[in-house]
């Protein structure tokens, strides 16, 4: 199938799903073409947040098997990559400009959401610091400062729990 044959609506579907985009991504990438284990390491790093010397073996193989298996094939069935499952080789194809809206664009620069917290935290504090100086009532900037202080505490908590493997219930790791 040639890239001009495409429907938007296949479009949608092909790249419906998570692992299918980062693939195309990581192709892109890698010039066009890669080897199917630096691949899986790294849509496993993506999935979970990690850096890929951290991925673990049970993390690999899920999604190893689902590439493998699934997704590989059904990009291939598409004419978006040349897959060869048995020299574990991938191949994007010369339509790849095609894809681009269709790619999560940031996948490495995740926005540190625990330093802006801090910083705005911080910024309240020292405003209402010196919001104690022009006006004097020192309970007020007690209250304040308690109250921006319980702020960056609850920032903490919920970026520590969506780190994988946390275990605290405040959040859930987001995709």
């Amino acid at each position: 199938m040639s890239d001009t044959e495409f429907t938007q609506a296949e479009l949608f579907d092909v790249f419906s799903n998570a692992r299918r985009r980062r693939t195309v991504q990581y192709l892109k990438r890698q010039g066009g073409s890669c080897d199917l284990a630096p691949l899986v390491e790294q849509v496993a790093a993506w999935e979970n947040e990690i850096d890929p010397d951290d991925v673990t073996r049970t993390q690999r193989r899920r999604v190893y098997i689902s590439l493998y298996q699934t997704h590989l094939p059904m990009l291939e069935d598409h004419g978006i990559v040349d897959w060869d499952p048995d020299g574990h080789e991938i191949d994007l194809l010369p339509s790849e400009d095609r894809f681009e809206p269709y790619l999560d664009r940031h996948l490495d620069e995740q926005r540190r959401w625990h330093r802006l917290y801090a910083a705005v935290t911080a910024l309240g504090v020292v405003a209402f610091g010196l919001s104690v100086f022009a006006v004097g009532p020192l309970t007020a900037a007690i209250v304040v400062l308690g109250l921006c202080s319980v702020i960056l505490l609850l920032s903490i908590a919920q970026y520590v729990s969506r780190r994988p493997g946390s275990g605290l219930p405040l959040g859930r790791p987001s995709r």
